[in-house]
């Protein structure tokens, strides 16, 4: 079971998005273009091969037993994972930065606030994936080691850095103060240590579900991915940083896990 002294591994994602937020009293009001392109490659290419290495191979694995039916609970927790976030996509108002229309149902909130809650939906499969694999070390699983869901914890982090300026930073640039900014930028955040709890909890409860588990954070952060950060990380005519930093992104990540997992 979670215990406290251990806490701290499911809070790291979190401390990196609250760092990054924390830019709006250091940096200019505004990102450039091409800065928001090649921070939206560079998490696009650690969600990728964090999805890949850190839960849809170890998903597998731990299904082998399944002989040729391994992929089943793969790719059965990865659908599982796109169509939850195309649920969130639909039923909660949000705007992603830089559009001019939100997306989900007709609401009254304020643009900054369908901002943060855009983000939000974005840094919940970030927990749930840091939440699954650490459960899968604490229930004992061989497939995964305490420095796999460390690395996972670190890879997420680092990647949450530039978005919490990605937050703070637009916010401020629409007249939000610096302070209020900075709030707004941490909360987008607290998503995460919570739905990494709520895995935890579920994970515990039904330990065969863990390969389900994995998949389903994979396949909740491969749809952000696609439908929000491929299309940042493309716009504009700075195209070419998107690409060369995702491809960064994605080798940091695969040697943090290859190399601590």
């Amino acid at each position: 079971m979670l215990e406290l002294k251990d806490f701290w591994i499911l809070l790291i994602p979190f401390l990196g998005t609250s760092l990054g937020a924390a830019c709006v009293f250091f940096l200019k009001d505004r990102i450039s273009l091409r800065t928001e392109s090649a921070l939206s490659g560079f998490a696009a290419g650690v969600m990728v091969a964090a999805s890949v290495w850190s839960l849809l191979i170890p998903a597998m694995e731990q299904s082998a037993d399944m002989g040729g039916w391994a992929f089943v609970p793969a790719v059965a927790g990865f659908w599982g994972g796109i169509l939850f976030l195309l649920l969130l996509d639909n039923i909660i108002p949000h705007l992603h930065n830089h559009g001019t229309e939100a997306e989900g149902p007709q609401s009254r909130l304020k643009r900054t606030t369908k901002l943060v809650l855009a983000v939000t939906l974005h840094n919940l499969p970030e927990g749930m994936a840091v939440g699954v694999t650490y459960a899968g070390w604490i229930s004992g699983n061989d497939a995964i080691t305490m420095t796999g869901a460390l690395a996972l914890a670190i890879g997420i982090a680092i990647q949450n850095f530039p978005e919490g300026a990605i937050v703070s930073m637009p916010l401020r640039s629409e007249g939000v103060s610096k302070r209020r900014s900075f709030v707004y930028g941490v909360l987008s955040g607290a998503v995460e240590p919570v739905g990494a709890l709520i895995t935890v909890a579920v994970a515990a409860l039904v330990i065969p579900a863990l390969p389900y588990l994995l998949s389903f954070s994979a396949g909740a952060m491969i749809y952000v991915v696609v439908e929000e950060l491929i299309p940042q990380m493309s716009s504009g005519k700075h195209s070419n940083t998107g690409t060369l930093m995702f491809a960064l992104g994605f080798s940091l990540m695969m040697v943090l896990d290859v190399a601590l997992g």
